[in-house]
């Protein structure tokens, strides 16, 4: 993407990780922008990265290849709806990563003239491990959906959905679930000091074995159910304690979670 200009608009956690892993990448500082109504933020990103600030949205706008739209849903209408004439000119990509904001509204809000894409990335983002499920309504070309890839993929992988209602399961799981996660190695952790460890070592136990499940199953050929296995010795501790979360219908909990995040990024869709 050299000699394509990046822009952003907001500069926060998300924003800030896809501008260092672009530059990690060998992005030129002078082909990204971002648009933060914080001073403070925009000396961070200046000093960290050398990218270019502003406090004008329209500013970066103007010579944008991709526009990525880094603000909290709630506000996207305001932000978007003023750039319409500036989008309208540059035409580039909108790539939102705004949870429950459909298309159809970032379209009109833009005025229709530039291809809308959404993704959705998660906070592992934020070191590099990320992944974003990312969708693009038919019609939109692949040099399009190239850019878009090419983007989030600064920050991790990257999985292509076929429905804009499927992005709301992504965010259900992989943009939820490191939450999932870290309750899970919290109450090991807690479970660990009631039996007698000291809080250190029940911490570094929690977190070493979240981290190493993580990686044991990336490097493996994903099947969940095999890997689960070869860790459950019959009649051992492991089998114990997954017949213990079998009997407190573990599975239905989870589901029922997975459901309540699927509804509310719907929800979040009809108020936005």
């Amino acid at each position: 993407m050299a000699g394509e200009l990046i822009a952003f608009i907001g500069g926060g956690h998300m924003g800030r990780a896809l501008v260092s892993g672009l530059r990690a990448r060998g992005t030129p500082a002078t082909d990204i922008a971002v648009a933060d109504a914080d001073a403070a933020t925009r000396a961070a990103l200046q000093a960290d990265f050398g990218v270019r600030t502003s406090a004008d949205n329209a500013a970066v706008v103007a010579h944008a290849a991709v526009l990525v739209i880094a603000v909290k849903p709630q506000v996207m209408r305001a932000v978007l709806a003023p750039l319409a004439p500036a989008l309208a000119a540059a035409r580039p990509l909108v790539l939102s990563i705004a949870a429950g904001v459909r298309v159809a509204r970032i379209s009109a809000w833009c005025g229709a003239s530039s291809p809308v894409v959404r993704a959705m990335p998660n906070r592992p983002a934020l070191c590099g491990a990320g992944i974003t499920g990312l969708f693009a309504p038919p019609g939109t070309s692949d040099t399009v959906r190239r850019l878009a890839e090419a983007v989030m993929a600064a920050v991790g992988e990257t999985v292509w959905v076929d429905s804009e209602d499927h992005i709301d399961v992504v965010t259900a799981i992989s943009g939820s679930g490191p939450a999932y996660f870290f309750l899970l190695a919290a109450e090991l952790e807690r479970s660990a000091v009631r039996h007698g460890l000291e809080p250190a070592a029940a911490r570094r136990l929690a977190v070493a074995t979240l981290h190493g499940a993580g990686r044991l199953a990336n490097a493996g050929d994903g099947d969940l159910a095999q890997l689960r296995a070869s860790v459950t010795s019959k009649g051992g501790t492991t089998e114990a304690a997954l017949q213990h979360l079998a009997a407190a219908q573990f599975d239905t909990i989870v589901s029922g979670a997975v459901d309540a995040a699927v509804r509310r990024g719907r929800e979040l869709a009809e108020v936005s």
